[in-house]
C-alpha cells in the first residue's frame, strides 16, 4: 500500500537480473580487485527517517541479511528527504533518485565495497520535479534502456543507463481522473516485451475510493503505451501473473481498509482477471475478496509461488477499528494475517506460520530468498522478514520506513 511518515515491480533495473557492471560515461569498466571475493552477496538497503524536521534518508551496505539486533546507519550514505535506491541486482551499481529533485544519481560499488558516486541525469526537461512513488517505478528493459513511470506528469520517462541521457517520454492522457489522484503498483508485472502496471485512484479530498481500475501496458519493443479501464472496482493496485496467462487484479490493502472504516458506495474490495494479449479486462470474471477468505476485511494480490498469491486478511481480534479510525493507520496495523490463494481454483487457506504484520508490505528478492517488509514502532523502523519459508523470521531491522532494497553484489 501507499504509506507515508514471490514477485516480479541503470547502469540500471529494479526487475531485471544480473546484468554486468557498467563502466560510467568515458570511463574504462570497473574490475573488482583480485582479493575481493566477487561471489559474497552485498545488499544496499535504503530507509527514509521521519522527523520533525526535514525527513532524511540513509543507504545502508550489508554484507549479511541475518542481523543480530538492528543494522547501524553510522557509515551510510545521507541523503536531503525521501531517497529510492534501485539498480540490477548483483550488477555492482545503485541508482539513487529522491524527493529533492528530478535527478538519478549511479553510484558505482568499489573493489573495496564501497559505494561512489558517478554519473546523474536529469528528468526535469520532461516537466518532472521530483522523484517520487516507488522503487518499481523504475522499470528496466536492457542495458540502455529504462523507463520511469511519473503519475504526476502522466508519462513514462525513457531513459539510457549506460550514457545517463533522457532518450525520449510516453504521454499517458487516459490516466488522468478528474478529482482523483493516481498510483501506480509497487509490483509491476513482466511478461514477455510488455511491461504491466496497475493503477489505483483515490479523491484528492477526504476518505474515499474512486470506483475505477486501470492497467498500463506498454510493449517495450515499440515504446507504445494502452491504457485499458474497468468500472467494478477501486484501487486495483495489486496484480500478479497467472498459469494461464492471465492477470489477477486485486483491490490494496489500502482500498480495503477504506472500505471497513468509511462503507457507504465505497467499492467493494474485489478480484478481476486482464488478459494481456487481448488487451482487454474479462467481463465474466468477479469475485469479492471476502468471498475466497469465508468474511472479514481483505486487501493485496502479492506474488506467490508455484501459481498462487498472498492475500492480506485483517484480524479484528488483533486491532480495534473505532469510529473515527482513519484507513492508514488500520492498514498500517500490525492485524494483518496472510493468506494464500490458489489461482487455478481461487482456493484460499490461511499460511498459519506467518505472523500478523503491517498491511504496508514490499516484496523484495535477494538471491534465492524473498523477504518482505514490515514497518513497525509508529514507522519508525522497519523489519525485514522471511517469505521463502513462510516462516516471517525477522532477518533485519533498522531504523526508518525502507521503501527500497537491492542485492548489488
Amino acid at each position: 500500500m501507499k504509506f507515508v511518515a514471490h514477485l516480479r515491480t541503470l547502469c540500471l533495473a529494479v526487475t531485471a537480473l544480473a546484468l554486468p557492471l557498467l563502466a560510467a560515461c568515458g570511463e574504462d569498466k570497473q574490475e573488482p580487485d583480485d582479493n575481493t571475493p566477487t561471489d559474497t552477496p552485498l545488499y544496499a538497503i535504503t530507509t527514509q527517517i521521519v522527523t520533525t524536521d526535514t525527513p532524511q534518508s540513509y543507504i545502508v551496505l550489508t554484507d549479511t541479511l541475518d542481523v543480530s539486533g538492528e543494522l547501524k546507519l553510522e557509515n551510510a550514505i545521507e541523503l536531503p528527504g525521501r531517497a529510492l535506491g534501485v539498480g540490477i541486482p548483483k550488477s555492482r551499481s545503485l541508482f539513487v533518485g529522491g524527493s529533492e529533485n528530478a535527478t538519478v544519481t549511479r553510484y558505482n560499488l568499489t573493489s573495496d565495497g564501497r559505494l561512489e558516486k558517478g554519473a546523474t541525469v536529469s528528468f526535469e526537461g520532461k516537466g518532472v520535479a521530483s522523484i517520487g512513488e516507488y522503487h518499481n517505478q523504475f522499470q528496466f528493459i536492457s542495458e540502455t534502456k529504462a523507463y520511469y513511470f511519473d503519475g504526476r506528469t502522466a508519462q513514462v520517462i525513457i531513459w539510457n543507463p549506460t550514457d545517463m541521457s533522457v532518450t525520449g517520454s510516453i504521454a499517458l492522457p487516459d490516466v488522468t481522473v478528474s478529482g482523483a489522484l493516481l498510483s501506480f503498483a509497487t509490483h509491476p508485472i513482466r511478461r514477455g516485451d510488455q511491461v504491466i502496471v496497475p493503477m489505483g485512484w483515490r479523491p484528492t479530498t477526504g476518505i474515499g475510493i474512486t470506483k475505477q481500475a486501470g492497467v498500463v501496458v506498454v510493449d517495450s519493443k515499440t515504446d507504445t503505451a494502452k491504457v485499458v479501464t474497468d468500472t467494478r472496482c477501486g484501487y486495483v493496485r495489486d496484480g500478479v501473473l497467472g498459469a494461464d496467462g492471465k492477470v489477477y487484479l486485486a483491490t490494496e490493502v489500502y482500498g480495503a481498509a477504506v472500505y471497513r472504516v468509511a462503507g457507504g458506495d465505497t467499492p467493494v474490495p474485489c478480484l478481476l482477471r486482464f488478459d494481456p494479449q487481448s488487451l482487454t479486462f474479462d467481463g465474466t470474471f468477479y469475485q469479492e475478496l471476502s468471498a475466497l477468505t469465508k468474511g472479514g476485511t481483505v486487501g493485496s494480490l502479492l506474488p506467490g509461488p508455484n501459481n498462487t498469491a498472498y492475500l492480506r486478511v485483517f484480524d479484528e481480534s488483533l486491532f480495534q477499528v473505532q469510529q473515527g479510525t482513519h484507513p492508514r493507520v488500520l492498514a498500517s496495523a500490525s492485524a494483518w494475517k496472510w493468506w494464500q490463494l490458489r489461482l487455478d481454483t481461487l482456493a484460499a487457506t490461511p499460511v498459519d506460520k506467518l505472523p500478523a504484520t503491517t498491511g504496508s508490505t514490499f516484496i523484495f528478492p535477494a538471491g534465492d530468498r524473498t523477504i518482505f517488509t514490515e514497518f513497525t514502532n509508529g514507522s519508525a523502523s522497519t523489519n525485514l522478514r522471511e517469505l521463502t519459508d513462510q516462516s516471517g523470521k525477522v532477518d533485519a531491522s533498522l531504523s526508518g520506513i525502507s521503501f527500497s532494497f537491492l542485492q548489488v553484489r
